[in-house]
């Protein structure tokens, strides 16, 4: 019976594979002795043309053969073709010590979901890390990982970890370059899954070429998917904030007497803008629902407390009649700013706060409505947006995220 699969991706690394692979071996044998597990050792191949292939098979590791290119779909790949129910992730150039899954592997056993490694807690040797990934991208990215995610890791972007079967099927990973070891943490938080941390040590690798990695191309795509997976962050705080100061530019001119301030500061060109920013950031908090409705249906998330709030009042037809009610409000005013303008002579208010008002009344009534449509459809064509099923989404771990630190 199989236990753990160590998956390995691999893509022309015929100089360091060997090295990799009698590493990996002694991994198998320590668990084997220390935590009464059977393993196997998985060469996840992504087309390589140097005789990696030959190299895995000589030395005992099974083969799995991965046609679509890229390290995370190479490790998806590995993964779904693995017998263990502990899989652990490492990879080919050698510079991770997979003794150091030993350690995961029993964090697993006692009942951790996913379990990181962390080099800041491990050791990085000489020569082992860039300067600009060690200083710079890995902690700033690390960073806005646990801000937007409100996990406590030191590592967000460690080769070497370890999960569950279990989990990997609840993750639904589909990542398929380097911005997968960020895609794995930030869905094992949203789905409130127990995250563990140990130290792992990081060597110099034995290749003779680059790195696959592209520090700059890739940490672009990490920070886009940080925030992608985020609708709080990406969405709705600017939204917010942009709403905020929209009203704020709206009732200035009145307030400012009252705070000492020139009420001439706060012309026209002003409210106008406010307006812009009023209509602006309501769009932002649609899209925000939006993109948190597909998170729930895509089954990677659990409802944040905002949509439990607003999830008996979201349906098709209450965002039709919203939308109507702003609409006509909105259009009602314009007509009352048109009525003046025609018994005046064509002369304008004194204060373009009416129009400016009306128009954005009018957009955000138009934005709900066609918002309403949108959501509908994905929620699945029904006139509930949210289904009871969905709001209710619980994988089949109820126990709470935290990151347990190294003993």
């Amino acid at each position: 019976m199989i236990d753990f699969s160590i998956v390995i991706p691999c893509l022309n690394e015929s100089e360091s594979l060997q090295h990799c692979l009698a590493n990996a071996g002694d991994a198998v044998r320590m668990m084997r002795e220390r935590l009464g597990l059977e393993g196997e050792i998985i060469v996840a191949d992504n087309g390589s043309t140097d005789g990696s292939q030959e190299i895995a098979k000589l030395h005992g590791a099974r083969l799995v053969e991965v046609s679509h290119r890229g390290y995370g779909a190479a490790l998806i790949g590995g993964f779904e073709a693995a017998l263990g129910r502990y899989l652990v992730m490492g990879d080919a150039d050698a510079s991770y010590d997979f003794r150091d899954a030993v350690a995961m592997v029993g964090r697993l056993a006692d009942g951790a979901d996913l379990c990181m490694g962390s080099r800041f807690k491990g050791g990085i040797a000489n020569g082992a890390m860039p300067w600009k990934n060690r200083y710079i991208g890995n902690p700033v990215l690390t960073g806005i990982l646990n801000l937007f995610y409100k996990t406590r890791i030191s590592d967000a972007h460690c080769g070497l970890r370890a999960l569950t079967r279990r989990s990997f099927k609840q993750l639904r990973l589909d990542g398929n370059g380097m911005e997968f070891a960020s895609e794995m943490v930030i869905k094992a938080a949203l789905l409130g899954l127990r995250i563990d941390e140990v130290p792992a040590t990081l060597s110099p690798d034995l290749r003779n070429r680059p790195p696959h990695l592209r520090p700059w191309r890739d940490g672009w795509r990490h920070l886009c998917l940080l925030l992608m997976l985020s609708p709080l962050w990406l969405f709705a705080a600017p939204a917010m904030a942009l709403v905020g100061a929209g009203v704020l530019l709206l009732i200035a001119p009145w307030v400012a007497p009252l705070v000492s301030l020139d009420p001439v500061m706060f012309g026209s060109y002003w409210t106008i803008l406010g307006g812009a920013l009023i209509t602006l950031g309501h769009q932002g908090l649609m899209m925000a629902l939006a993109a948190e409705l597909c998170g729930l249906r895509a089954g990677y998330r659990r409802p944040s407390w905002w949509i439990e709030a607003v999830a008996p009042s979201l349906s098709l037809d209450r965002m039709l009649l919203s939308g109507l009610a702003s609409s006509a409000v909105g259009l009602a005013v314009l007509v009352g700013v048109l009525l003046y303008w025609t018994l005046h002579g064509g002369h304008p208010l004194a204060h373009v706060l009416p129009a400016v008002a009306g128009t954005s009344l009018l957009c955000v009534g138009a934005q709900t409505i066609l918002s309403g449509f949108l959501l509908a459809v994905l929620g699945g064509n029904s006139r509930r947006i949210l289904l009871d099923g969905e709001r209710k989404i619980a994988t089949s771990n109820d126990r709470p995220s935290h990151v347990g630190e190294a003993a």
